[in-house]
């Protein structure tokens, strides 16, 4: 087994604030904000195997879903620092107000579990690897 690289109280502590300022941003619809979070932007959807890159990329994405979904919250519920990395345990709900991936307005309301792996590039977001189940989605706002 390798061995375990300790984590200073420092590097966790910036790296809670960089998420609280990511988080805050997410929730306030602040593209621009969340943006700024990043080295260079770059978010890979597991569920759908769909990567953005790039800012243009990512900002086009968030717009989407804020049409979609303007109230969406994402609550942190733990963090787990890695070496390189934090993963972030939240709870994320919004109402499908707007198209959604060419699905029309339902006016429902979703709420689901999931996971974000943020690994960090020096004090930034390199990548953040989004985790979800897309079927729970789905079938709460059919």
């Amino acid at each position: 087994m390798a061995d375990v690289v300790p984590i200073s109280e420092g590097v966790r502590s910036a790296r809670e604030a960089l998420l609280a300022r990511h988080l805050d941003a997410r929730n306030r619809g602040d593209i621009d904000g969340l943006i700024a979070t990043f080295s260079r932007p770059r978010v890979e959807l597991i569920p759908s195997g769909r990567v953005l890159d790039g800012a243009d990329d990512v900002r086009s994405y968030l717009e989407d879903r804020k049409r979609a979904f303007p109230d969406l919250h994402v609550e942190p519920i733990v963090l787990h620092h890695c070496v390189d990395s934090v993963v972030a345990e939240f709870w994320m709900s919004g109402t499908h107000q707007g198209t959604f991936d060419e699905v029309e307005a339902t006016g429902r309301r979703f709420k689901i579990r999931g996971v974000s792996i943020y690994v960090f590039d020096g004090d930034r977001i390199g990548t953040q690897r989004l985790y979800y189940d897309a079927g729970t989605v789905a079938r709460q706002l059919a």
